[in-house]
């Protein structure tokens, strides 16, 4: 097994031209808008070509809930799309990109690794094509013309007190959560207090996330609350004319972007909302059109499947019509460890009954995501720590379950590690034994969506809201809204809001804290706990380590 770094493997890669991995897809030289010689964008002319093609079939990879330890579920991702096509199947992997907070934090990138890794992985998790400025300069430009509008006569009454929308950096600084903007005078505007949010939890990137096409991005751009009235009407950022200059800054960054895993096998890589904060999926226009163009589609939903696999279900899916055929549920030991009580020191001796304990956390995952009616399989993503008795644990108490857990290796050996998977997976699909149901109807009171995925995801016994927050969701229902999908916002690290509480806790409270209105995106964001829309960074955070060696390669970037 090699000891080098994911960012050494990644930077020995013979990478081929990136004409050549979309002739693989059949897509021609000139749909493609190179960005350099080994990523692209896939043009909007061809992906209106496809119309009328048969679809693939749609597979989700989601996880337990994280730990320090790692779980590996885009290492997995990548490394099933590869297995796939190890076993001879035309698939494609469709991922997220990076934001830049977390990459200079502590979270990392967002490539995979190993020998299951996309690459270009440096520029993936720097600038890439330059989507996420895309978005904040796109969201950016809304405030700027909120504010302008406001200062020059402010003709749609808005009341400055009640200006929703916030403005977004793509870097974690927790100094500018709340902020107070236009002091210095009269030439500086109106002085009022808002904040910033990462970009990944913009408003705009949801709405990039799941537009089915340019149009559909104005539209949906135009439907964006920005501010209310005196009188408690919205004011929409069609009202100050934003959504079309909006659209023009977007109008790139809507198009997938094409790159290749080491294998050289085509993988899309687009949008990058945090499951946490925000939806947790890949964009819409890259899943619908690798679905034109490959037999089997592999993709991800962000962190443990209480979060990301439910928003994929009922937002995601629910939005752009897709129903996946499959979920593979990545499971280490380390990190069913460390949710049985094992401490990230000791995680490397063989502790059995801890992974016993632990396995609780994948049972609650398991019967979460059977709940939506789609067949599951684990994937123990290897480490070479991992015996044999805690392994066969693992797959004992899946069987249990009425799943079953396969090892995959392929951080070690690439597709060929995971090869077992991939046929696991292809027999489950094959079957087409899914019956995918959303947890919850359109026409359901907005409060009790919120009370169904916290009793039947998390297990809570009861949602905490005050009268304030009850009073604003049913204002909302009033206004047309109240058929709106949830978005959670809740800590990743628990099915609790208390981050500290791992395994599988039931009986739980969950506090509401706000409830944010997202009418382009099209869901109702529910902020639980003491979650923050705006990241910090930990005390030493991995920018201290990043740095251009004296061959001018990048180091320590993961």
């Amino acid at each position: 097994m090699s000891q080098k770094s994911d960012i050494e493997i990644a930077r020995a890669a013979a990478k081929r031209p990136i004409v050549d991995v979309a002739d693989q897809l059949g897509i021609a030289a000139q749909y493609l808008i190179p960005y350099g010689h080994d990523k692209a964008k896939v043009s909007q002319d061809f992906i209106q070509g496809l119309n009328g093609r048969e679809n693939g079939k749609l597979i989700l990879v989601t996880a337990v809930s994280p730990t320090p330890a790692g779980e590996g579920k885009t290492t997995t991702t990548v490394g099933l799309g590869d297995g796939l096509n190890q076993i001879g199947k035309k698939a494609m992997i469709c991922i997220r990109e990076a934001s830049l907070g977390p990459n200079f934090g502590m979270k990392g990138g967002a490539a995979g690794g190993g020998y299951a890794q996309v690459i270009p992985m440096e520029d993936m998790n720097l600038h890439f094509t330059g989507d996420f400025h895309a978005i904040t300069s796109a969201h950016s430009l809304l405030s700027a013309m909120i504010d302008n509008h406001i200062y020059w006569g402010n003709a749609q009454e808005i009341d400055t007190r009640r200006v929703v929308w916030r403005r977004v950096v793509d870097m974690n600084d927790r100094a500018l959560r709340q902020i107070t903007a236009s002091l210095g005078g009269v030439s500086n505007g109106f002085p009022r207090e808002t904040g910033y949010d990462i970009t990944v939890a913009s408003e705009v990137m949801a709405v990039l996330c799941l537009a089915r096409d340019l149009e559909d991005l104005e539209q949906r751009l135009g439907r964006i609350i920005v501010a209310y009235r005196r009188d408690k009407t919205a004011v929409y950022a069609r009202d100050i004319k934003a959504e079309g200059a909006m659209a023009v800054l977007l109008k790139d960054a809507m198009q997938p972007n094409l790159v290749q895993t080491l294998e050289h096998n085509p993988a899309f890589v687009h949008g990058g909302p945090f499951a946490n904060i925000a939806h947790g999926c890949n964009s819409v226009m890259a899943t619908t059109t690798a679905l034109k163009l490959a037999d089997y589609v592999v993709t991800e939903a962000g962190f443990g499947a209480d979060l990301g696999a439910e928003k994929f279900m009922n937002i995601k899916c629910r939005k752009a019509g897709l129903a996946p055929s499959a979920v593979v549920i990545v499971a280490t030991i380390r990190a069913l460890k460390m949710n049985g009580g094992v401490d990230k020191g000791d995680l490397a001796q063989e502790d059995v009954a801890a992974v016993e304990r632990g396995c609780a956390n994948l049972g609650q995952h398991i019967d979460n995501v059977k709940g939506f009616g789609v067949p599951v399989v684990v994937a123990i993503n290897h480490f070479v720590a991992d015996t044999d008795a805690e392994i066969a644990a693992v797959q004992a108490y899946a069987e249990t379950h009425g799943v079953e857990a396969v090892v995959s290796r392929h951080w070690a050996q690439g597709g060929a590690g995971a090869a077992d998977l991939a046929e696991k997976v292809v027999g489950l699909v094959d079957a087409d034994s899914s019956q995918f149901a959303t947890l919850y109807p359109d026409d359901m009171p907005l409060f009790e969506k919120i009370e169904i995925i916290a009793k039947r995801i998390y297990r809570a016994n009861e949602v905490v809201a005050d009268s304030t927050i009850r009073n604003q969701l049913k204002e909302w229902e009033a206004a047309g809204y109240g058929d709106l999908p949830i978005c959670m916002a809740k800590t990743q690290y628990s099915f609790s809001t208390d981050p500290q509480l791992r395994g599988a806790p039931t009986g739980h409270s969950v506090p509401l804290r706000e409830v944010r209105l997202s009418a382009g995106a099209g869901f109702v964001v529910a902020i639980c706990g003491e979650i923050m829309t705006m990241p910090g960074l930990p005390r030493h955070p991995a920018a201290e380590s990043i740095h251009v060696n004296n061959k001018g390669d990048i180091e320590g970037l993961f």
